[in-house]
């Protein structure tokens, strides 16, 4: 941690090398968190890259740089989010016009995933899940982050995952 502390500062400074460093420290993180979000590996690598352009053009704005890490994760949730909106100004083919491609995975059994059920959150309420289960980061971590209180992050969290489970077992009663 004292090495990425030396780092940021040096950074800040406007150190290049320095900041390279960082960043491929947690390029693979930034990579997995864009293509959560944005489902293809093309658009999670303008992402990825994107997120470095803004990291390293606003590295100087950090004030903790124990927090770096999040930081640059959040950027990326961003960048991610973003690309996501302008993409939503894409005219996509019409269901009914979907059985004239074939697909792939036509034999595979219709299931809830995981993924598929995060998809339906708000924004924020994923952040949320993220951070904590996939990031492992602890409440007052997300707190600091998000910019919420303690108990905002912890009944927000509380609230999604029982939203989670709800819609689990109203899919499974369709199921059977």
């Amino acid at each position: 941690m004292i090495v990425i502390k030396k780092l940021v500062k040096k950074a800040q400074k406007g150190n290049d090398k320095a900041f390279l460093k960082i960043f491929l420290q947690y390029e693979e993180d930034v990579y997995r968190t864009a293509y959560f979000y944005v489902k293809n590996q093309h658009d999670a690598l303008d992402v990825v890259q994107e997120t470095a352009y803004k990291a390293f053009k606003n590295i100087g704005t950090i004030k903790n740089p124990e927090y770096i890490k999040s930081w640059v994760i959040r950027i990326a949730i961003s960048c991610a989010i973003d690309l996501i909106r302008k993409n939503k100004k894409i005219v996509h083919l019409h269901p009914q016009h979907a059985e004239f491609i074939g697909t792939e995975d036509e034999d595979i059994p219709l299931s809830v995933s995981l993924k598929d059920l995060l998809n339906e959150l708000n924004e924020a309420d994923k952040n949320i899940v993220l951070m904590k289960y996939y990031f492992g980061y602890t409440f007052q971590e997300i707190s600091e982050m998000e910019g919420m209180p303690l108990g905002t992050v912890k009944s927000n969290l509380y609230r999604t995952l029982e939203k989670l489970r709800n819609q689990v077992r109203r899919d499974d009663l369709y199921e059977q």
